[in-house]
């Protein structure tokens, strides 16, 4: 019998730390730094015994919490996670850590609102991959964009401004359709916001194929799955070095868990039937997006493109149908979350000593930062996909499903390997490699202890998950072979 609301504590530990650190001001700020520090930390420490404690031969939900909230709609607070949502929690209280260690002498200006956002952002975040009530889930899922936009509009560059609107709105337009499709299901459900019955509706095929697409608006955004990927680069580009490791590392993942969470288990039929145009725009993210990110100058907008390319692998993971595919995405979302957080970090040591994220303007910083540069190389070959690192599980996973569907599907997914390469190595050489670039690169300083701590805890990661992933597999085994016969069984 579950006694200990290890859900509740993950999401709220955060939030109330965050507020604390507000309540405390910027009078102090290492005052306010360290309270951050202590929440984030008590945040991920309430999330180990998710994973510790966890059945990995169920598939069912565990660790379920549910209370009356608004009894007259019937809407509750209902929590619970399976082994396709556990591990998102975990890494999202993770990167929070690294976020707040990250930005401990970076950020100057207030201390505690910066600090705060973060805190309360991984909460909400935390709420999103536990709830199991829809209306819930909905709060969460857009509450979220408060302390993002938040972020990118206050510490972000000089175009923060615009960059934060264009994602505030690109992401909430979407996020309104799917309002309305929950209140359709809740209608049908007859008066149930639980997203479990909602799995069990007989749907009509018509109503599945426009909820699909009113969820595909919501969710695609979020990913953010090409054509709708624009807002991305810029608020990339505008948001400060954590605010961008939290966008890439965590956020995005929002719209692809909607996918897993809603899409495929509500609307199988509709998954299925429209599975097809589902992988043409996974593909076109990876080819073409993938050669896009090529001519990039900035090295931050690189690495979003990146995240939309390797995103692209998760939703054609996803709509293959089969455990390979699926258990594949979900190594890659997780992955991605290491990876992508390590490259904006990369970013954000080498922009915090010359103000400058132009490929052009570096050249030779391995001769001033040998210790650095073994870092980057680490998680640029992660980047790439070379096996070892976290970054080939999951797309060679990925590659073999595609083989079972089509050989030309598993074909084109697989030049993801060149061109992330090509993009990747191209940055890594221009910017590390060859003679000192000029009197600035030669003066730059090597990373300190601060610095080496969270670069040294997301190599550990990403190397833990390239060498050993048997860990993280098994947890969502079982649960990837439910969600399977449940599209299967409605097919049939």
């Amino acid at each position: 019998m579950q006694t200990t609301p290890w859900l509740t504590l993950s999401i709220w530990l955060p939030i109330i730390g965050g507020l604390v650190v507000l309540a405390a001001g910027d009078r102090n700020p290492r005052e306010a730094r360290v309270i951050a520090l202590i929440g984030a930390l008590a945040g991920f420490a309430v999330t180990i015994p998710l994973v510790t404690r966890f059945d990995t031969a169920v598939g069912a939900m565990q660790f379920v919490e549910l209370s009356p909230w608004i009894e007259r709609f019937n809407i509750n607070y209902h929590l619970g996670v399976d082994g396709i949502s556990v591990l998102f929690i975990l890494l999202n209280s993770f990167i929070t850590v690294l976020v707040v260690i990250a930005g401990w002498e970076v950020i100057q200006s207030k201390v505690a609102q910066y600090m705060a956002s973060f805190l309360v952002m991984s909460g909400l975040l935390n709420g999103v991959f536990a709830a199991l009530d829809a209306v819930l889930f909905y709060v969460f899922f857009e509450a979220t964009l408060i302390p993002m936009y938040l972020i990118i509009g206050i510490w972000g560059g000089p175009n923060r401004v615009y960059a934060a609107l264009k994602f505030f709105l690109y992401t909430l337009v979407g996020s309104l359709l799917f309002l309305v499709s929950l209140l359709y299901l809740y209608s049908k459900a007859g008066g149930s916001f639980s997203i479990l019955d909602y799995h069990k509706l007989p749907l009509a095929m018509s109503a599945q194929i426009w909820l699909f697409i009113a969820f595909l608006a919501a969710f695609s955004v979020k990913v953010p799955m090409w054509p709708v990927h624009t807002w991305l680069p810029d608020a990339h580009v505008e948001a400060p070095t954590g605010g961008s490791a939290v966008l890439a590392a965590i956020m995005l993942k929002l719209g692809a868990y909607g996918f897993v969470r809603f899409s495929l288990p509500i609307l199988p039929d509709a998954s299925q039937a429209l599975s097809g145009m589902m992988i043409v725009l996974s593909l076109i993210a990876v080819v073409y997006i993938g050669l896009v990110a090529l001519v990039q100058a900035d090295m931050k907008k690189l690495i979003a493109y990146s995240s939309v390319a390797h995103m692209g692998f998760v939703t054609l993971g996803f709509f293959i149908f089969n455990a390979y595919g699926v258990e594949g995405a979900l190594i890659q979302m997780i992955s991605h979350g290491f990876v992508s957080a390590a490259m904006f970090l990369c970013v954000g040591v080498m922009y915090d000593r010359m103000h400058s994220r132009l490929i052009a303007d570096y050249g030779g910083a391995v001769n001033t930062m040998p210790k650095f540069a073994s870092f980057m190389m680490l998680f640029a070959m992660a980047n790439c996909g070379l096996p070892a690192t976290s970054g080939f599980v999951g797309e060679f996973m990925v590659i073999m499903g595609a083989m079972k569907t089509s050989f030309w599907i598993a074909a084109i997914a697989a030049t993801t390997l060149i061109w992330g390469a090509a993009y990747t190595l191209w940055m890594y050489k221009r910017v590390i490699f060859g003679e000192v670039g000029n009197a600035r690169v030669a003066a730059l300083s090597d990373i300190g202890g601060r610095e080496s701590l969270f670069l040294g805890l997301l190599a550990i990661a990403v190397l833990w998950l390239g060498v050993y992933p048997a860990p993280f597999t098994e947890i969502m085994h079982a649960s990837v072979n439910d969600l399977l016969r449940h599209v299967a069984v409605s097919k049939l």
